[in-house]
């Protein structure tokens, strides 16, 4: 079947869905495989569920009028979102970068939506199959969309630009992410910029930290809208005030104070400001998206447990990002808890970024700090400040019960250490 024809019955449904477990009532099925399951077995059970057709690629799903065989169902999900993009012909926003990306994201979304109807990336659907069902939950009612884009490898930005065909970018920075994927912090700027490859070629425009010398030089040829302090030559002026306890900046004749804690959440707020202000949403409207939103999802959460300020940032963690978030703990007053799990994805570097993040945090002016994870459990250099378990099940079998008098305690790992389970220690 060809791209054009399966978008006129796609047109026909609710939504795409890859998960017999949400289907709703006339969606499309695209039955995807992976190594552990195939989707062509579950194209019955979905239209059972009330799906109205499944997309397939192996005969024997090939069972009624409903089911519609293809050669590859992943290549066909592209290809259609793809088609879909072009015939929408709306304005798209994409966004990578190592840190920050779905707050970011987010954040982006409250200010435009002051103004338009969006629609934005769920979560972070941000791979080679969330862009195209983030493209496919658009409609015609979507007056902006806003497409987040995660990689651990090379290449993979690029083709996802090229499903999305942003019209404008941002990256919200370089870090030390992916490594194990990317194989070190060359490649990930190398990864992430070609996002900047893709909308200079085509003459986009990209969304700049004038303050970030990375962005700047890879920028040079492209067309840039700048934001920074507003004393420098820049085309949005935000001006950092503080994060104590939640970061506040200004803007224009507005003070605005966010719900995220950590400096390091300036420039995601800096950036959805710029790009509210070049789409021209209303200096107050962005004011009131900022400080209306309330991070969630394990990212940055502030949590109150009795006399505990709890700051639990347990979505996922690398060395830029838990280095920034030590650092903004030893900026709380009163006492000050780290509760630390390993960095995954990091290869052959594991080792010795652990063993930095060790040397940072008891350098630090932390009261008491706990390593969970093999990878941090294998440093060898401590201090009596430390305190490792090599998994989550030995530090909840010692501390079953954890009761810090008035601390700010910050838990952060990677996301398959689910730190959030420390919550119910306390």
């Amino acid at each position: 079947m060809k791209t054009a024809e399966l978008h006129s019955l796609f047109l026909t449904c609710r939504s795409a869905c890859t998960d017999t477990r949400t289907i709703q009532t006339d969606d499309i099925f695209f039955a995807l495989k992976g190594d552990n399951f195939n989707g062509n077995t579950y194209a019955s059970k979905a239209l059972e569920a009330g799906a109205k057709f499944a997309v397939i690629d192996e005969a024997s799903a090939h069972t009624s009028q409903h089911t519609i065989l293809v050669e590859n169902v992943l290549q066909t999900l592209q290809e259609l979102a793809s088609f879909h993009r072009n015939y929408l012909g709306i304005p798209i926003v994409a966004l990578t970068g190592s840190n920050g990306k779905t707050t970011t994201k987010e954040l982006i979304n409250a200010v435009l939506s002051q103004k338009y109807s969006t629609t934005a990336t769920k979560g972070n659907l941000n791979n080679h199959i969330g862009v195209p069902l983030t493209l496919l939950s658009m409609n015609k009612t979507t007056e902006i969309g806003i497409v987040e884009m995660g990689a651990n490898h090379l290449k993979e930005i690029a083709f996802s630009c090229h499903i999305a065909k942003p019209d404008y970018g941002y990256i919200t920075n370089f870090g030390k992410a992916h490594l194990e994927g990317f194989g070190g912090v060359e490649r990930v700027i190398k990864g992430k910029s070609e996002m900047y490859q893709y909308l200079t070629n085509h003459g986009k425009t990209i969304f700049v930290n004038a303050h970030d010398p990375i962005q700047i030089e890879k920028t040079k040829q492209a067309k840039i809208y700048t934001f920074g302090k507003s004393d420098h030559k820049v085309d949005v002026g935000v001006n950092y005030i503080d994060a104590q306890p939640f970061v506040s900046c200004a803007y224009h004749n507005y003070a605005i104070q966010s719900h995220l804690i950590g400096d390091y959440n300036f420039n995601n707020i800096a950036a959805a400001i710029t790009i509210g202000h070049y789409f021209k949403v209303d200096d107050s409207a962005i004011k009131t998206a900022i400080e209306s939103y309330i991070p969630t999802n394990n990212r940055s959460q502030i949590i109150t447990k009795a006399s505990h300020k709890i700051i639990l940032d347990a979505y996922n963690a690398n060395p830029t990002s838990m280095r920034a978030a030590l650092l903004n703990l030893e900026k709380q007053e009163g006492t000050k808890i780290a509760i630390l799990g390993d960095m995954f994805e990091l290869g052959k570097d594991a080792h010795k970024e652990h063993t930095e993040i060790v040397k940072l945090a008891t350098a630090l002016e932390i009261d008491k700090i706990y390593f969970i994870g093999e990878n941090f459990n294998n440093v060898q250099e401590y201090s009596e400040k430390l305190t490792l378990y090599p998994s989550f099940e030995a530090f909840q079998a010692k501390n079953p019960n954890l009761d810090f008098l008035n601390a700010t305690i910050l838990i952060k790992g990677s996301r398959g250490m689910a730190l959030e389970r420390v919550l119910d220690l306390f």
